[in-house]
């Protein structure tokens, strides 16, 4: 066991990276489950998004395409849970489901051809001075656009719920769907909406993985991801901010135990890639005392008719 060659600058520079995935999908999801909406295909939609963006990208050669091809891919798998839940009125978690078994088949389907191929490289963006400055340079100035931008998503989407008359049209939704038709808003419009975005930020989570965090296809490679997305939000009591802590804490955890696995530490393995999903929900159960922040008609099928 050797825990000198674990480097803590790269540790945490990397903990960023396994992050963004699951903040992307988190935050989609966030904004889902506050019109109301319960939508338990992240993981059918991230890797759809994976299989996309990956295809895109080495068809074209170009990362930027292929992460605007895994957004269009997840909102456009998203319209069968619209279809599903919001006009056939069928259950929302049944759909869901659904929706996850259908992305991994078809992302299955897809793949095929593209297993064993090396996608081409996103480039770092390289900001002068700051890059260079040492610790906090490889830290903060170093990564991806990507990444950039799940942390300004999740700045936007906190100031949309919280200062915009958009996010407050969206909650009201959310708390009670009946009340904001009778006020004349579009429930069923606002919700589809929503649910667009949550499948386009799940779709741009999965290319993340597949273009960068892992740069190949492998069939699942989600692994999980999704429903760690799902749980989060809970956890997290539909905060923005406070999902954004506990993607770093999961990816904290994930990137701590892969160290640990290199540095030859005598756990075995299996107990070392269980623990970041166990770390995580125990300490944003713990962090979530207050339950009053999920939206009242979550899950709950909502008919202009009624």
């Amino acid at each position: 066991m050797d825990l000198s060659a674990i480097n803590p600058v790269l540790l945490i520079a990397s903990l960023m990276v396994a992050a963004t995935p699951l903040l992307l999908a988190a935050i989609g999801e966030l904004v889902v489950e506050k019109s109301g909406v319960l939508n338990l295909g992240v993981e059918g939609m991230m890797i759809i998004g994976a299989i996309a963006g990956f295809a895109i990208t080495v068809e074209s050669g170009s990362p930027f395409l292929g992460f605007i091809a895994s957004a269009i891919a997840g909102a456009l798998l998203s319209l069968l849970f619209v279809l599903l839940t919001q006009y056939a009125q069928a259950n929302q978690v049944a759909s869901g489901l659904a929706l996850t078994l259908f992305g991994l088949g078809l992302s299955a389907l897809l793949g095929q051809g593209y297993v064993g191929v090396k996608p081409p490289q996103m480039g770092k963006l390289d900001l002068p001075v700051l890059s260079d400055l040492p610790v906090v340079g490889p830290i903060l100035f170093s990564h991806d656009p990507i990444l950039y931008f799940a942390i300004a998503l999740t700045a936007g989407v906190w100031a949309v719920l919280k200062y915009t008359r958009a996010g407050l049209i969206l909650r009201a939704v959310g708390e009670n769907h009946e009340a904001a038709h009778a006020l004349g808003y579009k429930v069923l419009k606002i919700r589809i909406m929503a649910i667009m975005f949550g499948g386009a930020c799940a779709g741009m989570g999965g290319a993340y993985i597949s273009l960068i965090r892992v740069p190949q296809w492998t069939e699942g490679m989600t692994a999980g991801i999704g429903w760690i997305a799902l749980a989060l939000v809970v956890f997290a009591s539909w905060k923005p901010w406070r999902a954004l802590l506990g993607a770093y804490l999961f990816g904290g955890v994930t990137v701590v135990q892969l160290n640990l696995q290199a540095a030859g530490v005598a756990i075995p393995v299996e107990y070392l890639a269980m623990s970041p999903y166990l770390i995580t929900i125990l300490v944003l159960v713990i962090l979530s005392a207050d339950k009053s922040s999920a939206p009242a008609s979550l899950g709950k099928n909502f008919h202009a008719s009624r």
